[in-house]
Formats: C-alpha cells, structure tokens, sequence
C-alpha cells in the first residue's frame, strides 16, 4: 500500500492531500487534520499515517488552504474556510466505495476543526482522536493574544503580524464567536483526547473539557511532552493506533 498524490477542489481551490488505500474490499478510512500553519509533512503525525496504514487502514491527510501545496493566501485563513476544506475532503472521503467506518484526527486547530466536523456529520463518523486540541482560541481572540503575539479585541487590525507570516482580522474577529464544543458535543462516538503535559500554547484544561462535555471520551495526559508532542511519541502513535484499530 502506497500514498498517491491527488487534488481535492473546493470552491475553485486546488487542496492538495495525499491518499492511501489498501488492497481491500473494504476498509476503514482515517483523515488526518494538521494544526496552526501545519502542512502534511508534520511534526506530530509523522509516522502515524504509515502505522495506521500498516494495520490496513486507508488515509487522507491535506493541506488547508494557503497552507503548504494547497492553493490560497494563508494570510486569508479563517476556521470557517479550514471547515469547508475539511468538507470538500470529506465528501471526497465518502465517496470512497470501498469505506467501511471513518474516523478523524486532528492535532491542534486541527483538533478544533476535526472536533467540530465530528459534529456536524456525526451520523457518518464512527470515532475521533483530538491531541492537544486548540479550543483555547476562542477565548484567546476574545481577550486578544495568539501565539505570543497581542493586540486590541475591541480594535482588531487588518493584519496581525507573526514572525514569518501576517493572518488577517477576519481570523479573529470570528474564533470569538466559534461555538467548540457545542457543536462538538454532539458527536457520541468513542473519542480520544491527548494532551501535552507541558504544553505552553493550549491549556490542558482544553482537552480536560472535551472530556466533560463528550459523554464518550477518554482523556491521557502525555508526560513530559510539549504542545507538538515531541516527546514520548511512541505512546501517542500506540494509543491512536490501538484507539482505531480495536
């Protein structure tokens, strides 16, 4: 089994993901979803996609828009274009004859976005996994920081300037009013939420309340680890990996 490379169009835009299916009659299919400016070659996901493949499961991980080999600016990012990407993927994902059940990962806003989707099609996905998800956002843009960087909620500017890329205001101005984990807690499926221990972006209290709100979701702490998972990696890789496969 090998990943192809495939274009995903969504609303004009080119979404470039890589595919693997197994040589199967049917098989489950697991989309994976990347964080903050993430890419498809990530820092948290490297090796699961070949794992959860090794164990005959198929995969789709993408780049969001503006992101990596994807068409569109990323300073035009926003968590409603990143779920219409998540969407078109989506669509792409189900239309696959031979799917069996579909299960959604996501680290980071990643998590936030495969979280939501969750939601809204939780009559077509059968489990997901959220690491270190950033649900913090919302609240962040109501009282103005993101990554270190701060500013006016009452006066957003038109871009906010980052260390190597500006995000607009539009970004902003609407994770305040993102509805997480009401939207996400309409998913009753199995869920496993990972978090970093020594996370410094996302409180773990993000993922602590995923587990409040879910009426389905185990929750571990993963020791010693930052926000991208680095560390103790071999646990996060088995915990997905037996999470899906069970």
């Amino acid at each position: 089994m090998s990943e192809k490379d495939i274009i995903i169009m969504r609303d004009g835009l080119k979404l470039a993901a890589k595919v693997s299916i197994p040589n199967t009659e049917k098989y489950d299919v697991v989309i994976l979803a990347y964080g903050f400016i993430g890419m498809m070659d990530p820092k948290v996901n490297d090796l699961l996609p070949v794992l959860l493949q090794k164990k005959g499961l198929a995969t789709i991980r993408f780049d969001f828009n503006g992101h990596g080999l994807s068409d569109g600016m990323l300073d035009n990012m926003s968590i409603f274009n990143e779920l219409e990407d998540y969407q078109a993927i989506m669509n792409y994902a189900l239309q696959l004859e031979g799917r069996d059940h579909l299960y959604l990962i996501g680290h980071s806003q990643g998590g936030v976005v495969s979280s939501m989707m969750a939601g809204y099609y939780n009559d077509l996905v059968d489990k997901l996994v959220i690491m270190s998800p950033a649900a913090a956002l919302v609240d962040d843009a109501k009282i103005g920081t993101c990554m270190g960087v701060d500013y006016d909620p009452n006066n957003v500017p038109e871009k906010l300037d980052f260390k190597d890329f500006q995000l607009n205001g539009w970004y902003f101005r609407t994770a305040k009013f993102i509805n997480v984990y009401e939207t996400a807690k309409v998913f009753h499926g199995p869920v496993l939420a990972l978090h970093s221990e020594n996370d410094k972006i996302v409180n773990p209290y993000a993922s602590r309340h995923f587990e409040a709100v879910l009426d389905n979701c185990e929750y571990h702490l993963v020791p010693e680890s930052d926000h991208g998972l680095h560390q103790n990696r071999a646990e996060v890789y088995d915990r997905v990996v037996n999470f899906l496969t069970k």
